[in-house]
């Protein structure tokens, strides 16, 4: 009877029940019965732990029980001569049987009882539901997802550019969340030193939960991401016994690609081990068109760009419950990445008089090796809901690339200069929570938390096999935090505070220039308010308020150059200052009889914005310079709707829609050496739609649709995007099994498009595999579809109270 900490807060309240109950003199009597029994599942005869039974006379609770591991209960000092038997378990029909007790008879046996299934019950616990959810809380949308969006691509980032609010470069997989890319990504609530375009490539999509868009994050979260957060939760099966999932994808465009993945678990007693591990391999290609007016330099640079990639992306983890009031985890991430590189650009000049034309061939290999370790202690202490938690959290990365590069004369194919680049990038990143939670009443609740947070990075550049450079950039941030909620009937209310003290100490060293040293001190409170109102079950509002901070990352301050063209180099800018924002944000959440209409309103003020930028290379005229700069003040504003829609019992349909206006100002170079102030406002409007075509139990199709509107920056007009998809599943062995089958882009309609009229007028054009056809297999086995219960009611646990650093 030590096993019970899956229904810990339950029997917290049957003892509460018995202690105010027990004293009834009715039913006290002087000798006392035991009872035992088995509890088994109708539909599979497996036995069923952690069920509920109580001993009621006259509808009052004089004891109680849970089924242990293999089903079986035993009951002692039962102070009755006549009592009722109740066994009720999550997802099953309640069993009683009313027992009469013999003069004299100590112990009383039920034998095997039978519970049978609620399919109505049921239906809201499945492991994978069939329509993905969209729900609005206090502080975040949470997106469970269905198997409507796993049948829409292998990776994270297939995944994500389905979901509302969330943009995906589908070259760079650069992600963007309400129109702007400072976003933090964290996995399980934790950051990690992988790039997120990375990240997005090398999680499989079924090894994904949930995903929470924390737009306007509390002061209980890191300030970092303009945008705000989001948090990848990758599934933790608890599930009592042995259990997992497997899955196997293909995909075919102009190369091929795989995917496999599977999802382990195994409870037993005190101890739940688990694991997900992902493989990805495949070749990408991209063709791309740059016709460039610059005077006496006019030109046209053709792409064609190829990569070959591997990764493997794993995670290992054990809990150990001690016992019900202390539980201690241990995770490990372990992700190795691989692409190989290579193609050519041609840079055909129109005027041939002074300028060559050239082919550039280039071929790079990069690697990446990210480990990430976590140790976390809980302590629950006997207040319901009052915890103190201690977590600790190291993450590597090791990330070499060597890249060579050749300039040829078009003419004769003589070699006009070639050079290597070898970089290293090495990253450790060190961090320490300690957060503690007190319900002080009923309706008010106190968050106080600590954090530590060391980052060191180093980089180094041979060039030609020689030094040429290296870049150190070492940041320490000690911070604080408190929050207070509050409940009275209709409303909820949740303020808090976060204290900041930041340091940085860069240093970049150049073969025959000065030592560049940057330091950099600041001290920042980050506020946060959030207030929710309930109308009514189907009317919900929130507003909300915080301040956050957007802090140049190590690719954007970097000087060292990341990559190159024969006309453009990419670098980072070790000056940069950090932007702030103040973002408010206003949510409506609506009910109605085909489903729930989520809404929102928000505005930001962005400070010192970080923003890219291109100019002419001071050194080298005839090249330009790719990074990043601080601009103006600048404001934003937006709108996004989105809606969980059951049109027939047969068609149902996800629909979003979102809409960003924004101003832009800044000192930009608007022709070669001249540079102006500019001022602007953009709009851009998102729209997708993914309908779900249910046919039979087993058969569904989809029709997923999306337009991406005009983006306007102070230097760029990227054009609109659209495309449509087509897919279908096909559920088989007993509901255990999922064929999956799509086909991407049916139109061939995706294409990135630009034009520039800064410094000089430039237009572009690229072209990927946009067009695919995708055949997917997802396997689930385990020790019971009862246990599906204890699963979702722990990861709901979890799920609400990850502190998410």
């Amino acid at each position: 009877m030590k096993k019970l900490h899956l229904f810990l807060i339950c029997q917290f309240g049957l003892l509460f029940s018995m202690q105010a109950q027990t004293s009834t003199s009715e039913i006290v009597t002087e000798d006392q019965v035991s009872i035992s029994g088995k509890v088994i599942d109708k539909g599979s005869n497996q036995t069923i732990p952690y069920a509920n039974v109580l001993v009621k006379v006259a509808g009052k609770i004089i004891a109680s029980g849970v089924t242990t591991d293999n089903g079986t209960f035993e009951i002692k000092k039962i102070s009755a001569k006549s009592f009722m038997v109740e066994i009720n378990f999550i997802g099953y029909k309640n069993f009683q049987k009313e027992v009469q007790v013999s003069s004299g008879q100590k112990t009383y046996n039920l034998n095997t009882i039978i519970l049978e299934e609620d399919a109505i019950a049921l239906k809201s616990v499945e492991i994978i539901n069939e329509k993905s959810t969209i729900e609005q809380k206090i502080d975040r949308k949470v997106v469970t997802i269905g198997k409507d969006l796993l049948s829409m691509g292998a990776t994270a980032g297939d995944l994500m550019n389905n979901i509302p609010s969330v943009s995906v470069d589908p070259q760079s997989n650069a992600i963007s969340m309400r129109g702007n890319s400072n976003v933090k990504i964290l996995i399980d609530g934790k950051p990690t030193t992988m790039d997120a375009a990375q990240v997005l490539k090398q999680i499989p999509s079924t090894s994904i939960k949930q995903i929470e868009l924390i737009t306007n994050p509390s002061a209980k979260y890191n300030p970092e991401g303009m945008s705000g957060i989001i948090n990848i939760i990758l599934n933790k099966n608890t599930k009592v016994g042995f259990n997992g999932s497997i899955s196997s994808s293909f995909t075919m465009g102009r190369t091929p690609k795989t995917n496999q993945a599977f999802d382990l678990n195994y409870r037993s007693g005190k101890f739940n081990f688990y694991t997900n591990y992902g493989f990805n391999y495949g070749q990408n290609t991209n063709r791309g068109r740059i016709e460039s007016s610059e005077l006496d330099k006019e030109n046209i640079q053709l792409f064609n760009l190829n990569s070959k990639y591997t990764s493997h992306l794993a995670k290992i983890g054990v809990d150990y419950y001690i016992n019900d009031n202390n539980t201690l985890s241990f995770y490990t991430n372990q992700g190795v990445y691989q692409t190989d590189n290579y193609g050519q650009t041609i840079v055909d000049y129109k005027n041939n008089t002074t300028n060559i034309d050239q082919l550039q061939l280039f071929d790079s290999n990069e690697k990446s090796n990210s480990p990430t370790y976590n140790v976390d202690f809980k302590h629950k202490f006997k207040k319901e809901g009052h915890t103190i938690e201690l977590e600790s959290n190291i993450s590597q990365s090791n990330e070499p690339e060597f890249a060579l590069y050749t300039n040829l004369n078009q003419v004769d194919n003589s070699v006009l200069n070639s050079f290597s680049n070898d970089i290293g990038i090495d990253s450790k990143n060190y961090l320490t929570n300690l957060d503690y939670v007190n319900p002080l009443t009923e309706t008010v609740k106190l968050e106080l938390g600590l954090e530590s947070r060391i980052e060191k990075t180093s980089n180094n550049l041979l060039l030609n096999t020689n030094y040429q450079s290296d870049f150190k950039y070492d940041r320490k941030i000690m911070s604080a935090y408190f929050t207070i909620g509050k409940q009275w009937k209709k409303w909820s209310a949740q303020a808090g505070t976060r204290f900041e003290n930041y340091e940085v100490d860069a240093l970049f060293k150049q073969v025959a220039t000065t030592d560049s040293p940057f330091t950099n001190k600041l001290f920042n409170m980050y506020p946060s308010a959030f207030l929710s109102y309930t109308m009514s079950d189907k009317n919900t509002f929130t507003i909300n308020y915080s301040r956050r901070i957007d802090r140049p990352s190590i690719g954007q301050v970097n000087p060292i150059r990341q990559w190159s063209t024969a006309t453009i180099d990419s670098q980072g800018n070790p000056f940069l200052i950090p932007q702030f924002t103040n973002s408010f944000e206003l949510n409506y959440s609506r009910k109605i009889a085909l489903g729930t209409i989520n809404s929102s309103v928000f505005y930001r003020i962005i400070e010192d914005e970080i923003t890219r930028v291109l100019y002419t290379n001071p050194i080298n005229e005839n090249k330009q310079i790719l990074s990043y700069d601080n601009f103006n003040t600048n404001n934003a504003y937006g709108v996004e709707t989105s809606a969980n829609l059951n049109f027939k019992k047969w068609w149902s349909a996800n629909i979003s829609l979102d809409a960003y206006m924004k101003k832009v100002q800044g000192t930009v170079e608007t022709t070669p050496g001249n540079y102006e102030f500019v001022s602007l406002n953009a709009t851009n409007f998102n729209a997708r739609i993914n309908n779900t075509f249910k046919a039979s139990k087993e058969l569904q199709f989809t029709l997923f649709g999306m337009y991406r509107g005009q983006d306007l920056s102070l230097q760029f007009k990227n054009n609109p995007m659209w495309k449509m998809d087509f897919g279908t599943s096909y559920t088989i062995l007993k509901g255990n099994g999922t064929i999956t089958a799509r086909m991407s882009d049916i139109f061939n309609s995706m294409k990135f498009s630009f034009t520039t009229d800064r410094p000089y007028t430039s237009a572009g054009r690229f072209k990927w595999e946009s067009q695919t056809a995708y055949l997917g297999f997802n396997y689930r086995f385990g020790s019971g579809k009862n246990k599906a219960v204890q699963r979702k009611q722990r990861d709901s646990n979890e799920a609400s109270s990850s502190g998410g650093f």
